[in-house]
């Protein structure tokens, strides 16, 4: 929780501190931006890799190196002079930050038996929620009283409380032999993700027709085709692509698709409407987001209490129905409206989020066994990049033509304000698309490809073999 935390909160809180950040080294937003892209890129190589390093060299040591290099980066980034060296740094923070999250997830999750998976999703909820709530009013505190170097000097606390807690706490789990390392796999995975995300974080900026972006898809699509043929005929792959043909762990991949798409494409949203629109500072902007992780934390916590009774596809229906209300409310959001509306309804979003987020969690990983744990948390993350960079993208997109559509065709009654709050409303569309597809996916869900994760008992064996039933009991 706490490497989650760190890794997490340094995404976010850095977002408020990017204007600074320009002033400071002089440069203009084209450069600066290589400051996140080079930490995307980083951790774009290292996540599909995570799981053979980690079968490797031991779960323990893998997530530790990964806490002492995450956090020695942050300290180099706090102390960067120069534009160049803080990209550096930045580059080396992607290294530990892409094998803290899935390592750290195949632990836990190895840690717990199947049917209180859930419990453990509930835990894993907590970080994920407040960390991505708390960053921009940290970040705009830090930046405003303190200096943009306790953006990342921060987290070098946490990082050494999480380091001691893995000295003392943890234990190294059984390894099993990964086999050789598949290095053609590793650079098939880490190059085409790389340029895939590249292609669709700069597609938004530059436009589709930019040739450094149609590049950047060409080229990630070759690789990852070949990435493809390569796992599926190598006989010790990096990345095992044959999980995917697991009903469950399929599916739950790609309603982790729409489920970061719809709320990741609305996260990105509401800070520039409530920014740009409303004239709220960045610190009121994160304020307003608060109650959403208050209700998705309440809401976890129940669900992971249910769960086990009602199975996975009853709650995963009712979380992206949910979602698709608020897409519908979020087009009632004017120029002047309350924003005690949105508070509402961003409540109402965190009831949806938590009301996905476990389920998909556990039901995805539930037929997946501990020795498998590492490569699936790999797939399962590089789902979450793949997702949170897509929605992004796509509803960045959305915004940019409408507002440039709106501004084209506008007459002398019609204000500025009023085109780009027409785009906000077409590009929150985006998110209900996303919210349809997750229900479509989730009527394949099937309650009896999760059994492991549930609390209802087996049925008896109907041979009336004494012994089997006592084995089943």
């Amino acid at each position: 929780m706490l490497a989650l935390i760190m890794q997490i909160l340094d995404v976010t809180i850095l977002n408020v501190a990017l204007a600074t950040l320009g002033r400071e080294f002089q440069v203009d937003p084209a450069a600066l931006q290589w400051v996140l892209t080079g930490y995307m890129i980083s951790l774009a190589v290292f996540i599909p890799s995570s799981g053979w390093i980690a079968d490797r060299f031991g779960s323990k040591r893998t997530f530790q190196a990964a806490v002492i290099i995450f956090t020695f980066a942050s300290v180099l980034c706090g102390v960067s002079g120069e534009l160049w060296m803080l990209i550096a740094a930045r580059v080396l923070q992607g290294v530990g930050g892409g094998m803290l999250v899935p390592v750290g997830q195949a632990m836990l999750f190895r840690a717990f038996p199947a049917n209180e998976r859930a419990k453990a999703g509930a835990v894993l909820s907590i970080p994920i929620t407040v960390a991505p709530m708390l960053g921009p009013v940290l970040g705009g505190v830090l930046v405003e009283y303190a200096s943009w170097r306790w953006v990342f000097f921060i987290n070098v606390p946490v990082g050494a409380l999480a380091l001691l807690f893995t000295v003392l706490y943890l234990r190294e789990e059984e390894r099993r032999d990964p086999g050789r390392f598949d290095f053609p796999g590793f650079l098939l995975a880490g190059v085409g993700l790389a340029t895939l995300l590249y292609g669709l974080e700069q597609g938004a900026q530059l436009g589709w027709g930019a040739v450094p972006v149609w590049a950047s898809l060409l080229i990630s699509g070759l690789l990852i085709a070949g990435l493809i043929w390569r796992e599926l005929t190598v006989r010790e792959p990096m990345l095992d692509l044959r999980l995917l043909t697991d009903r469950m762990f399929g599916t739950g991949n790609l309603l982790l698709l729409c489920q970061t798409g719809s709320m990741f494409g609305i996260l990105f949203l509401l800070p520039l409407y409530l920014q740009n629109l409303r004239g709220v500072s960045p610190m009121y902007a994160g304020l307003v987001l608060m109650p959403q992780a208050v209700a998705m934390l309440l809401t976890t916590q129940v669900v992971s209490r249910v769960y086990g009774r009602i199975g996975p596809k009853r709650l995963i229906l009712a979380g992206y129905a949910v979602q698709l209300a608020i897409c519908a409310g979020l087009q009632l959001q004017g120029l002047t409206t309350p924003l005690g509306f949105l508070v509402g309804l961003l409540a109402v979003q965190g009831v949806a989020m938590g009301l996905l987020m476990t389920p998909v969690q556990t039901a995805t990983f539930a037929s997946i066994s501990g020795p498998a744990m590492g490569q699936a948390s790999s797939l399962f993350n590089v789902s979450r990049q793949v997702a949170t960079a897509l929605g992004t993208a796509i509803v960045a997109t959305v915004l940019v033509v409408l507002t440039e559509h709106g501004r084209s065709t506008m007459d002398q009654t019609t204000s500025f304000a009023e085109v780009e709050l027409g785009a906000y409303h077409g590009a929150f569309l985006v998110s209900a698309v996303f919210a349809v597809l997750g229900i479509l996916l989730a009527l394949r869900v099937r309650d009896a490809d999760a059994a492991a994760s549930l609390d209802r008992p087996s049925e008896p064996p109907r041979t009336g073999d004494r012994e089997a039933a006592e084995t089943v009991r």
